[in-house]
């Protein structure tokens, strides 16, 4: 005959991901890298063009990501290491971490739309090249690519607020690769006392062993 009960099924452990726990994790990995990598690229490509009027002729003037606003390429490389660090961190620690890592996405995002129609960057050109200190950019034009920055950023973003949202159900960093954690040590077995070794003997008396025992 066959018994029902109603005591509840054991839970997992604290560190074993549970199936929300593993999707989330592997979205967060990947949005969170992918946005750091498309930001990175978008800061080393060309986001505005135009020309300079230098000795009567137009002179082509470019300017990159990079040129326009550092942000994006600097908060990519604090996203990627609050990514990393998640996995080191617990409890409230890692809402800090996921929080930082949110923040980066969201600052990137913001500062690639506010760079993609600066035209800042090609009026310092153009007053280089002409030499005019109050010389302007002339057809300004702008690409795409502070766009896919901004959206490199979103992905960050998702990636922190997932972080947020399911953190805790993430695995950590095994113990063993920790500090202060308290736990002991296994001992090796002491080695067998040879009653003709006087060094075996004050070895073990120093164990607080009896040396004559069985």
């Amino acid at each position: 005959m066959e018994y029902v009960t109603a005591a509840p099924h054991p839970r997992s452990e604290a560190g074993e991901p549970t199936g929300s726990g593993r999707r989330s994790l592997a979205v967060a990995l990947l949005f969170g890298a992918l946005g750091a990598a498309v930001a990175l690229l978008s800061s080393r490509q060309r986001w505005a063009e135009g020309t300079a009027t230098v000795a009567g002729g137009a002179f082509p003037l470019t300017a990159r990501g990079s040129d326009v606003t550092g942000v994006p390429a600097a908060l990519a490389i604090v996203g990627l290491a609050a990514l990393v660090a998640v996995f080191a961190v617990r409890r409230a620690g890692r809402f800090l971490v996921a929080g930082l890592l949110a923040l980066s996405g969201a600052g990137i995002a913001a500062a690639a739309l506010l760079g993609a129609s600066d035209g800042s960057a090609l009026d310092e050109k153009a007053a280089e090249a002409s030499g005019d200190t109050s010389a302007t950019v002339d057809a300004l034009s702008h690409t795409g690519w502070p766009y896919v920055a901004a959206a490199g950023g979103v992905l960050i973003l998702v990636a922190g607020l997932l972080a947020l949202r399911y953190g805790r159900l993430w695995p950590a960093m095994s113990g063993r690769y920790e500090r202060g954690t308290g736990a002991e040590r296994p001992r090796r077995a002491p080695k067998p006392v040879d009653p003709d070794r006087p060094e075996d003997i004050w070895k073990a008396l120093d164990r607080g062993e009896d040396p004559t025992g069985a």
